[in-house]
């Protein structure tokens, strides 16, 4: 295992906001590329930072901003999450504020080869196509981000609708990993994606999962599917290494 350095720092979001992030980096000199963690809707948890460290470990310098930082500064992350959740989420120009800054952050650092990638799971997964079609990164990765297409259902808690009408400005290349029997999103509305990335000529690469729900990559809930994950996390070291240089 890499030798690694991880602390948490504060950072210029939207607006020239400071906010909370946790930072991991190798030890050592070199250049490297970065990555944006975009936390799931459960919040900035110990989950999330297990996967910033992950990225330090394969020899990036990772990031994650607590996007729930305005809204409940150093609250549990349950407890953040059900305050944001309260106030119908995160907007998305905030969102697409805060990543810029994260993504700031890392190519200011000493390391850095200018390269940054961008990844998400859940609705994070939806976020992290947002930032890739309205900010300058080099790859991004959606782990079954819902109502990138499809209808959001009458009700929903959160104030998101679905990006259509944004992909075909998506500005780097997109590596999706779906579960063939999740339902947020549904395999016919991973279809939908593929169609409009495909009728657009964006480059794109996509796994789907047999057996395989929602949050499988999540270690500790009952959602987690060994199989899926491993090879998942295969697919994201393959297409990082190929655009972002470890």
């Amino acid at each position: 295992m890499s030798e690694l350095n991880a602390q948490t720092i504060r950072i210029k979001g939207h607006g020239d906001d400071e906010i909370e992030a946790y930072l991991a980096r190798p030890l050592g000199g070199g250049s490297r590329g970065g990555v944006v963690v975009i936390h799931h809707m459960p919040g900035y948890d110990r989950g999330t930072k297990e996967i910033t460290r992950r990225f330090a470990e394969m020899g990036y310098d990772a990031i994650c901003p607590n996007l729930y930082w305005r809204e409940a500064p150093g609250a549990a992350p349950d407890d953040a999450a059900a305050t944001a959740r309260a106030q119908g989420g995160v907007p998305d120009e905030r969102l697409i504020g805060d990543v810029s800054g994260a993504a700031s952050h890392l190519r200011g650092l000493d390391s850095s080869n200018g390269r940054v990638g961008v990844i998400g799971y859940c609705s994070g997964g939806r976020q992290s196509v947002l930032a890739a079609c309205n900010l300058d990164l080099d790859a991004a990765v959606d782990c079954y981000g819902a109502f990138v297409t499809g209808i959001v259902p009458e009700g929903f808690p959160l104030r998101v609708t679905n990006l259509v009408d944004q992909l075909p400005n998506l500005r780097c290349p997109l590596l999706g990993l779906f579960g063939n029997e999740d339902k947020f999103p549904t395999p016919e509305q991973v279809d939908e994606l593929e169609a409009i990335l495909k009728d657009n000529g964006k480059e794109y690469e996509f796994h789907r999962y047999d057996g395989a729900g929602h949050a499988f990559f999540s270690v500790d809930r009952t959602a987690y599917n060994v199989e899926a994950a491993t090879d998942g996390w295969a697919r994201i070291s393959e297409f990082y290494g190929k655009y972002l240089g470890a």
